[in-house]
């Protein structure tokens, strides 16, 4: 194990930085990969409940929309009965590579919070003492809504995508048959992407604070980052205009959150100027 932990970061080269990076690098892989193998050997709840969950008509959110649809008196209509498509292999190695490469994105999902953990520990030794006690706080907000945004990802995104794409049909005489990685890639896009957009709020927090933006900047070209939400809805959900409302609110709401710790990082700052006067 590497000992550079140990030194003053003002007199460790070039070197030590990409040694002492190397390690974090290999201790986050290696989280991932033991969290993979975990998921790995429980094959049966990945695909069967989680990976296929959104494909059969009793998943959670087909049943909220029947309930929805009764109660608003609109009968059976929002109501899913069976998903007019199959999934299939056409790759001699094709389900192993799925399992393999699955195994491994369910890996970094559930070792998100390590791998922060290590990326903070690497950058930690640069920062105020001032700076180092919010360490917990970014790791664990981080944490959550990265988690909270792959939940979303999964139980709003993969189900109306699903829906719309594996129903949609140019001609009765053309079959929807899946291929498993087409399908796969589909609810790891959708999860990943929508764990990732989650973080707007705290890449915000690290712009404002080097002074790449500030809140009047992000309230100026609000109308942009808009048009820029309903192109990234669209591009990430099916095209119709009822599944990219429904991912561009959240998008929204984490814009206007940004705008307001935007401006609470602005307003410390200032403070902070006034004492050291």
């Amino acid at each position: 194990m590497a000992t550079d932990t140990q030194k003053n970061p003002q007199s460790m080269s070039f070197l030590d930085h990409l040694e002492e990076l190397r390690w974090h690098l290999i201790r986050a892989t290696m989280a991932v990969l033991i969290a993979a193998i975990i998921a790995f050997v429980a094959k049966e709840f990945i695909f069967d409940v989680l990976i296929f969950g959104p494909k059969k008509p009793d998943f959670p959110t087909y049943k909220g929309l029947c309930n929805l649809s009764k109660l608003l008196g609109l009968d059976d209509s929002l109501c899913f009965k069976e998903l007019p498509f199959s999934v299939q292999s056409r790759k001699v190695a094709g389900q192993f590579s799925v399992h393999i490469w699955t195994s491994i994105t369910a890996g970094f999902i559930i070792a998100f919070p390590y791998v922060l953990y290590e990326f903070w520990k690497f950058i930690a030794p640069a920062l105020y003492d001032n700076e180092k006690k919010y360490s917990k706080g970014f790791i664990i907000i981080c944490s959550w809504l990265f988690f909270l945004g792959v939940l979303f990802g999964y139980y709003v995104i993969t189900p109306l995508s699903i829906n719309f794409l594996g129903g949609y049909q140019v001609s009765a005489e053309v079959l929807n048959e899946f291929d498993i990685d087409s399908y796969i890639a589909l609810v790891r896009a959708s999860v990943i992407a929508c764990g990732l957009i989650f973080e707007l709020p705290v890449i915000m927090f690290f712009l404002t604070k080097v002074g790449l933006v500030t809140p009047e900047f992000l309230r100026k070209y609000r109308k942009f980052a808009l048009v820029i939400v309903l192109i990234l809805s669209a591009v990430i959900t099916p095209p119709d205009i009822a599944s990219q409302v429904i991912v561009a609110i959240p998008i929204i709401i984490l814009y206007e959150v940004s705008i307001v710790i935007s401006k609470i990082v602005i307003k410390k700052e200032k403070q902070k100027l006034q004492k050291q006067s």
